[in-house]
């Protein structure tokens, strides 16, 4: 199956419904992987482990290329030509998968709960690659989530150099005065941060939902810059990362991004190594 079928593909299976679901596979870009790249990178992008974890790999000797043992961090190997193994075994690209997800509120975006809450992993059954969340979103909240296992582009989206705007619908237990409205755009300050929004306007035909605009991404930001002015969250959604709009993905689906889509996400990210 190509990226190109991708936009296709929605699946419901529902969290415990233990049915498997379509993923678009994108793979690595043949520029990736014609340029050398670091041993540790590489094994990491290959699904061996985080990167960190890669290092100790490589520093306890399990790591071959080309027949022989490397211990030393840093070394570059070429993946068009060089065979790599660990314990003994080939390494071979992980395919990256991108998918969105509309998260229903009680939902953790966390790999695992101890104690047996949902988590963001179980609307993904049967896919072995290891996912993760992209930036942060509440289990009181709802809405859009990138899922992926492409740690450089969850990476660039979440750090605030690039400036991803992510758009959220927020209802409040009281209307916003014009005054604090005012002072969030300009910077509040809780908990020792300094927070801002980008953009905050009253919906049109709401007296108390908005529609907030982030360029930063703080934990639990919106709720924590509202309590300032003694304001309650009563639900909020995102709707928005980048160019991506969640639409009419129902609560609780989740899809597999379309190349066009994952392409936009990489330019938006600062990312020039598009897939190609």
């Amino acid at each position: 199956m190509s990226l190109s079928d991708s936009s296709e593909l929605t699946f419901s299976a529902s969290a415990g419904s233990g049915k498997k679901v379509p993923v678009a596979d994108s793979g690595l870009s043949k520029q990736s992987l014609n340029k050398p790249v670091r041993l540790q990178k590489y094994l990491a992008a290959c699904g061996v482990a985080s990167r960190r974890a890669c290092e100790k790999i490589i520093a306890d000797g399990r790591v071959y290329v080309n027949g022989r043992p490397v211990i030393e961090q840093g070394v570059c190997i070429n993946p068009e030509t060089d065979a790599i193994e660990v314990d003994g075994r080939a390494v071979t690209p992980e395919r990256k998968l991108y998918f969105m997800l509309n998260k229903p509120v009680g939902v953790l975006c966390t790999c695992q709960d101890t104690h047996g809450r949902r988590t963001f992993l179980d609307f993904f059954p049967g896919i072995p690659e290891r996912l993760y969340p992209v930036g942060r979103l509440d289990q009181d909240s709802s809405g859009l989530m990138i899922v992926t296992n492409d740690g450089a582009l969850a990476l660039h989206l979440t750090h605030p150099r690039h400036e991803v705007a992510k758009v959220y619908y927020v209802r409040l237990n009281h209307p916003l005065d014009e005054k604090s409205r005012r002072q969030i755009l300009e910077g509040v300050e809780e908990g020792g941060e300094v927070m801002r929004a980008e953009e905050v306007t009253l919906l049109p035909g709401r007296s108390d939902e908005y529609r907030f605009v982030l360029r930063e991404g703080k934990k639990r930001q919106i709720r924590r810059m509202v309590w300032v002015f003694r304001l309650r969250v009563m639900s909020l959604q995102r709707i928005a990362v980048g160019s991506l709009i969640l639409g009419a993905l129902p609560e609780g689906k989740a899809r597999a991004l379309a190349r066009p889509e994952i392409e936009t996400l990489f330019r938006e990210a600062g990312l020039n190594d598009a897939m190609s």
